[in-house]
């Protein structure tokens, strides 16, 4: 990526919040030289890595990076042979304790986390090293006297010296209070020496190593004491050599592990930089974005990374797809250029492993280059260096822009005559679009609006004006083109009424109607989107009631079988004890010797019978509901029928798929799915009506043709066709659907249509009906 787009969308100042969210100075480092990637590979790796920690936050948990240094210049030491300070020896041994901790805590973790724990498996404890760095060092960073049995005796023998000088000292501190100018013992040079006034200098004896700024003390060092000192700076020597001993040996240790403490750096210092961005993404409440390689951005309720979200104001940005190309029009102060840098910085900072600011499902792509060109649209002093510096950069973007380059432009054309600046602007706009890239530009001139309907892959947008407050809302309107709005704000203002009307006389038929087809359009816009809102409510609201009524019926449907089954069991309870008890009976009447004679075979039939007597109630019962279900959820032809789509009545003409069936409503034929039809009657076995088709009309005809994108000859063959089959259907009106473009479609249409003796009539679709591209027509 070009550095100075980079900066022109300010993402340094993103790498500035992110390393302020880093743990350790290699964090921080790795951070620093963070660079939007063009792999998208690499780029969905990043994005999983970040989505990993973010689980971990919403866990409210965090990875304990406490203790962890950047060690990496005092392994370079240590193998080449240097002897590591103590400091430098505990960063080492904090550092291993540090990375075992990271390891334990993600290990433990009952979370799905494939990378980062794959990632902590390679983490090497390296506990002996660690172990014997803190036998040897406190926290504090001194060396103990554990550290050796050497320097265990050298410090005895200091401590041992150290204490006879001191009492020897102090003696003269006592018996010769009045020549010193302080009863006390300090140091000078290392050596223990008492202070002594100037004029018994002599008296005391021996040598002076420092004297007060006035000269009036003298801090001395007895005679008496000399040979102590000597013995106590030797043992002070021999400390020292000894601790030089123990350092060197620790540092050969770390040396002979540096291999394995390089790569436990490196792991944590990119579990740090991971960690790091999911914070971020917390703090700016993002999402993780979905990445294609195809030039496909969709971004519900995208806000500007580095405005405040009280102060934000979210907008719904999507290109790439229907249209690759966005014309943003509008005034000067709008929010055109924020929306411009708004999705410039979102896609650099999705291809860094970042999220971004928008709502789930969010869906960016990997370009390899993002060009921009963007200036201070505030300036009034659009003079020709102004002019020339934007060229040279439109210049070095068409040398390198292709289809894999995103490219924005601010205020294309500006600087210059209006009239060349907005031929100049479609021309560059021609060419980039033609080389396959995917564009935003935004401008002033009133004649890129109508470049917005010419084109197929472009689309007009603009940045809501509120006339009533003079203010803009920031609001980004697609489809609809940014409209002036000067006469309303001159009246808002207070400009008289009759110089308002006067102007409006000077502006051209042309103008007038281009206006109000924007204000039109933008209020159609704001309605459709509060509908869209109302029924989005409903919707819910209905799915709700659905689930809890499909819920009750199944603990009705479980209840009824649970009776059922007492019943069942119950009568066979019953039944069981009345055959025990004929049983008896029958055993008795046989056994009796009387005169009544009963045969055999009466016997048996008789027994037959009490042995079927014997209930079915489960059984019946679960036929009826099978029997039932599939009453209740199959259709047949005749059935009477309630759409609940459109709260319309209507009869099944025939079933065209396991869960679809067609529909005779009105004199219009219309294909529904089971779920949305409600079955209010079936007709009596005599008034079920045989299902014609009419032959030539494919069946099932729809209302609509859609011709965008036919040769013209073929779509007036299709065209012709359909008319045919729609009128033998019995269609009162049908939509030919052929697109704005150049016009030709458009017109071959209008003239097939004047000269058709079964159409009645045709128009231009209306606002909810696709508009100019659509031509209605109505049959006699």
């Amino acid at each position: 990526m070009n550095d100075r787009v980079l900066q022109i969308l300010e993402f340094p100042k993103i790498i500035e919040q992110l390393i302020n969210q880093a743990a350790t100075s290699i964090g921080k480092d790795y951070v620093s030289n963070m660079k939007p990637s063009t792999e998208i590979e690499k780029v969905n790796r990043m994005q999983d890595e970040t989505d990993e920690a973010a689980q971990i936050i919403r866990l409210n948990q965090s990875i304990p990076l406490g203790g962890i240094t950047d060690i990496r210049m005092s392994l370079k030491r240590s193998e080449i042979g240097g002897t590591l300070t103590t400091e430098e020896c505990l960063n080492v041994a904090n550092t291993i304790y540090g990375g075992r901790k990271v390891k334990n805590f993600i290990g433990s973790l009952e979370v799905d986390l494939p990378i980062l724990k794959e990632m902590v498996d390679e983490i090497i404890s390296l506990r002996e090293l660690e172990q014997e760095i803190k036998n040897c060092i406190d926290d504090h960073g001194h060396v103990m006297d554990s550290a050796s049995q050497t320097l265990r005796g050298i410090r005895s023998s200091i401590r041992s010296y150290e204490s006879k000088v001191k009492e020897k000292l102090e003696g003269y501190t006592r018996s010769n209070s009045k020549m010193l100018s302080d009863s006390i013992v300090t140091i000078r040079n290392d050596r223990y020496v008492i202070p002594v006034k100037q004029e018994y200098r002599a008296s005391i004896g021996g040598i002076v190593h420092d004297q007060s700024s006035s000269g009036q003390t003298l801090f001395m060092e007895p005679k008496a004491v000399v040979e102590l000192n000597n013995h106590l700076q030797a043992a002070y020597m021999k400390e020292k050599q000894e601790i030089d001993r123990i350092l060197n040996e620790l540092s050969g240790l770390i040396a002979e592990q540096s291999e394995f403490l390089h790569q436990n750096v490196s792991i944590l210092g990119e579990i740090d930089f991971i960690h790091a961005r999911a914070l971020l993404g917390n703090q700016m409440k993002a999402a993780k974005p979905k990445m294609n390689n195809q030039g496909i951005i969709k971004m519900k309720q995208a806000r500007h990374p580095l405005i405040p979200v009280e102060e934000v104001v979210p907008n719904d940005i999507e290109i790439g797809e229907s249209y690759s190309s966005i014309v943003i029009t509008g005034p000067n102060t709008g929010g055109k250029t924020v929306t411009l840098k708004m999705v410039g910085l979102c896609t650099l900072m999705a291809q860094s492993g970042l999220q971004v600011p928008a709502l789930d499902g969010c869906e960016l792509a990997v370009f390899h280059e993002v060009f921009a060109d963007i200036g201070d649209e505030q300036s009034i002093e659009q003079n020709l260096s102004t002019f020339s510096s934007h060229m040279t950069n439109i210049v070095d973007i068409i040398k390198n822009v292709d289809h894999r380059s995103f490219v924005l432009f601010d205020e294309l054309g500006s600087g210059t005559d209006p009239g060349e600046g907005a031929a100049l602007a479609m021309a560059i706009l021609d060419e980039v679009i033609s080389r396959g890239a995917q564009v935003i530009a935004t401008t002033h001139y009133p004649e890129l609006k109508a470049y917005g309907y010419n084109r197929e892959n472009v689309i007009n947008a603009s940045v809501e004006f509120d006339v009533e407050t003079l203010q803009p809302t920031y609001r980004l309107l697609i489809g609809i083109p940014g409209r002036s709005n000067a006469f309303e704000i001159s009246s808002r203002l207070g400009l008289d009424p009759q110089i308002i009307d006067r102007a409006k006389g000077l502006v051209g038929v042309d103008s007038k109607n281009v206006e109000n087809m924007i204000a039109s359009l933008e209020q159609s816009q704001i309605s459709a989107e509060k509908d869209y809102e109302e029924a989005h409510k409903v919707l819910l609201e209905s799915e709700k009631i659905h689930n809890q009524l499909e819920k009750e019926y199944k603990q009705f449907l479980d209840k009824r079988e649970q009776l059922f089954k007492k019943a069942e069991e119950k009568a066979e309870k019953a039944l069981t004890k009345a055959r025990e008890e004929a049983q008896i009976i029958v055993d008795e009447m046989k056994n009796m010797k009387s005169n009544v004679e009963i045969k055999e075979h009466e016997w048996i039939e008789a027994k037959k019978m009490l042995e079927e007597a014997k209930p079915n109630l489960l059984r019946k019962n679960a036929s009826t509901q099978k029997v039932s279900a599939k009453e209740t959820n199959e259709l047949h032809p005749g059935d009477e029928v309630k759409l609940l789509t459109v709260n319309q009545k209507g009869e099944v003409l025939e079933k065209v798929s396991d869960n679809e069936y067609l529909v005779q409503v009105g004199i219009m034929k219309v294909k529904m799915k089971r779920k949305d039809l409600q079955l209010l009657g079936k007709p009596k076995q005599n008034d079920v009506k045989p299902v014609t088709t009419i032959k030539g009309s494919n069946y099932h005809v729809k209302t609509e043709l859609d011709l965008r994108g036919e040769r013209y000859e073929d779509a007036l063959l299709k065209l012709e066709k359909y008319i045919d089959d729609s009128l033998l259907a019995g269609y009162p009106r049908v939509s030919i659907i052929h697109g704005k473009g150049t016009g030709a479609l458009r017109k071959g249409v209008q003239d097939f249509v004047k000269n058709h003796p079964n159409i009645a009539s045709s128009r231009p679709g209306a606002n909810g009906e696709g508009g100019s591209g659509v031509t209605v027509i109505e049959f006699r």
